[in-house]
């Protein structure tokens, strides 16, 4: 994550999902990151019709566009190359993991700027797979920003993020001295390993 409101979020979230795949709706606590509204979002998931549309969007990400987003289809953020945004939202819904996507979103007049948006899980009334929440940020300052609003974005990076670790921690290692006096063999995790030497 190059962004900063991006790594807070995450941050963020992180902390209230402690060992579960993601944390509920309810938890997240508005003024927690009040700092970050301006950039963030709320999507509503429907799998079966493989579609997500826009519950909430901060200020700052509907200025982008020029327009209040909220009930738009996701999509529609991508313009005419809609072909990307359900690919990253799979990934978050049906995986049950965080993505960051690199967008490049240009207006009318063909002038580009450099987006990056984060997309995380949540569970909604104990259900997964029906919300998701994210940031999308703007890299610079455009100097056309607020004048001419975005038309459409194209996918130019996707990382999955990794998701946490839930297997128990392996024991520590152990060693043994042999009647011999060599040492005896050493446990790393479920490996048994033995020490070695010359003849």
């Amino acid at each position: 994550m190059k962004h900063p409101t991006s790594r807070m979020l995450h941050a963020y979230w992180e902390r209230l999902r402690g060992e579960r795949a993601a944390p509920e709706r309810a938890e997240i606590e508005p003024g927690e990151i009040r700092h970050l509204l301006a950039d963030s979002l709320i999507l509503e998931l429907d799998m079966p019709s493989r579609s997500a549309s826009i519950r909430l969007a901060g200020t700052r990400v509907c200025a982008l566009y020029g327009r209040e987003l909220k009930g738009e289809p996701f999509a529609r953020l991508w313009g005419s190359r809609a072909t990307d945004p359900w690919r990253i939202v799979e990934i978050v819904a049906s995986d049950t993991l965080g993505v960051v996507a690199g967008l490049r979103g240009t207006n009318a007049a063909g002038e580009a700027a450099d987006l990056e948006l984060l997309l995380l899980p949540l569970r909604h009334r104990g259900r997964t797979q029906v919300r998701a929440l994210g940031t999308l940020s703007l890299d610079g300052a455009p100097h056309w920003l607020g004048l001419r609003p975005l038309v459409e974005a194209e996918t130019t990076s996707l990382r999955i993020l990794p998701s946490r670790r839930t297997e128990p921690v392996p024991p520590a290692r152990t060693a043994v001295r042999t009647s011999a006096g060599y040492p005896g063999p050493v446990r790393h995790g479920h490996l048994l390993v033995h020490a070695g030497g010359r003849a």
